[in-house]
């Protein structure tokens, strides 16, 4: 078996082994092992893709493989990787391993909650390791379809409306891209549904580019929260449990900015040149939009949702630049956004654990009442704001020196105004650290409280281990995801 057929399949045989648990130390067992396994054999995968390209292998996809599934319409399960997808899988993989110990404490319906948060990550890792577009859209609805149950069932809150909202949403984007990818494979007269494939024939005609470019993007720019398609966000966010708060903003909003590059841009460049601005304006309006939401938000999820829909239209800002240097930011900035959000949820989670409530005006004090938690809030904080040595200071400075580097007048106009998101997000990070952790604790209930426990340090030590990580040594990471890039913005370039 390809190494990249076991991504998926482990999250499935963990289904397997779940589904024969029969009490909650199994299920523990089941899970710890197989998250240990995916995050292990992605770490093996990174040297393994790095170790191809000192020997010499420079083709865009290697660890190819293909087996037809569905021969009239060509639909093939191939894959194959990348320095991008590479880096994605390495992303869920953490976020897949913290985000089981995040849920460590859960007693209601332990193992059905585990069972869905498997397939949504079966969905996730197919998403990336797929190189046909059909095969990448079933992996993509698989990804989808457990959000529902895992916010409507497991959430809090306004849960039934968040879970429907989403829902809808997203399904909508869905069809779009449906009715996208099945456009670009008859207009291309290909005999496959291979991105790399349909991408070599270039000869989808301009007319047609126009009609499915805007379809694409937009298909996936919900997913990626784009303006003014981002309401289910803050709400989806705001009512799923910890553990899918994690994995969806961390992981799951990355498939929009990953399909937006990958399919939208590569396969319709000629649109992409012509329509690019419409979307510049719409994501240069979700950077500043998100981040001034964020702070009139009391809510400490909701803030944190607020933040993702900035900092994920820098994402989608970034890769409408077309250039090697803002798209190999977008990709940091994804890889950074992921462990930086699900680090905030996790703290979030843990904290209304204790307290029991997430409004920002009943809490104060935390900084002596649990340290541990209080330190690693103030991390996450100065990681969102961009503080040199860790990860969002390394993505936001290669996004906007990226995109100033095209000299006209409207991109450095938008990237002026998308910069202004950094003051932005300073402002409601500070003050929400400064209102939550430090002062007198008003609540006496609150002082009797405890700090974290082994299984939540873990899972955050791990995630500012790993932000921490990429801020102080970007080189490698930020090397391996250009040269991947770096063939995608010729395609669409030339």
């Amino acid at each position: 078996m390809n190494i990249l057929s076991l991504f998926p399949a482990i999250p499935l045989l963990m289904m397997l082994g779940l589904w024969l648990s029969r009490n909650k130390k199994q299920i523990h067992a089941v899970m710890v092992t197989g998250a240990s396994l995916l995050l292990g054999l992605s770490i093996a995968l990174v040297f393994i893709y790095l170790g191809m390209r000192a020997d010499g292998h420079d083709s865009g996809m290697v660890l190819t493989d293909s087996l037809m599934w569905y021969k009239p319409l060509n639909i093939e399960y191939s894959v194959g990787v990348d320095g991008i997808s590479v880096a994605m899988i390495l992303l869920s993989a953490i976020i897949v391993f913290t985000g089981t110990f995040a849920s460590w404490k859960m007693t209601d319906g332990v193992k059905e909650f585990f069972m869905w948060f498997c397939l949504l990550s079966v969905g996730v890792f197919g998403f990336f390791i797929s190189v046909d577009l059909f095969t990448m859209f079933m992996f993509y609805e698989v990804a989808l379809i457990p959000m529902y149950l895992l916010i409507g069932v497991w959430g809090t809150g306004k849960k039934e409306y968040s879970a429907m909202k989403l829902t809808l949403m997203l399904m909508g984007g869905s069809a779009l891209i449906l009715i996208g990818i099945l456009g670009i494979y008859f207009g291309s007269g290909a005999v496959t549904m291979n991105i790399n494939e349909i991408a070599a024939l270039d000869n989808i005609p301009l007319s047609m580019q126009r009609v499915w470019f805007p379809i694409v993007f937009v298909g996936f720019g919900v997913l990626g929260a784009l303006f003014p398609f981002h309401t289910w966000s803050p709400d989806g966010h705001a009512s799923a449990p910890t553990a899918v708060s994690m994995l969806h903003a961390g992981v799951l909003m990355k498939l929009g900015g990953y399909g937006c590059f990958r399919i939208a841009m590569y396969l319709l460049p000629d649109a992409a040149q012509e329509l690019s601005w419409i979307f510049i304006i719409l994501t240069t309006i979700s950077v500043v939009y998100g981040a001034f939401s964020a702070c009139v938000q009391t809510d400490l999820k909701y803030i944190n949702a607020y933040s993702s829909v900035s900092h994920c239209g820098l994402v989608l800002f970034a890769i409408l630049m077309m250039n090697a240097t803002a798209s190999t930011g977008a990709v940091l900035q994804m890889l950074s956004h992921g462990l930086m959000t699900a680090l905030f949820f996790a703290l979030i989670g843990m904290i209304y654990g204790r307290t029991h409530t997430r409004d920002i005006r009943e809490l104060s004090g935390l900084m002596k009442i649990m340290p541990f938690l209080s330190v690693c809030y103030v991390i996450a904080g100065l990681a969102n704001l961009g503080l040199p040595g860790l990860s969002g200071f390394v993505a936001e400075m290669t996004i906007f020196n990226g995109a100033f580097m095209l000299d006209d007048t409207f991109h450095r106009v938008v990237t002026v105004i998308a910069c202004t998101s950094i003051v932005i997000t300073a402002v409601y990070i500070l003050r929400l650290v400064g209102k939550i952790l430090y002062g007198t604790c008003t609540n006496p209930e609150h002082l009797k409280l405890t700090d974290a426990t082994w299984d939540e340090k873990l899972a955050v030590v791990v995630l500012i281990a790993a932000i921490a990580g990429l801020g102080l040594f970007p080189l490698w990471m930020s090397d391996m995801i250009s040269d991947s890039v770096l063939p995608v913005i010729s395609h669409i370039l030339n």
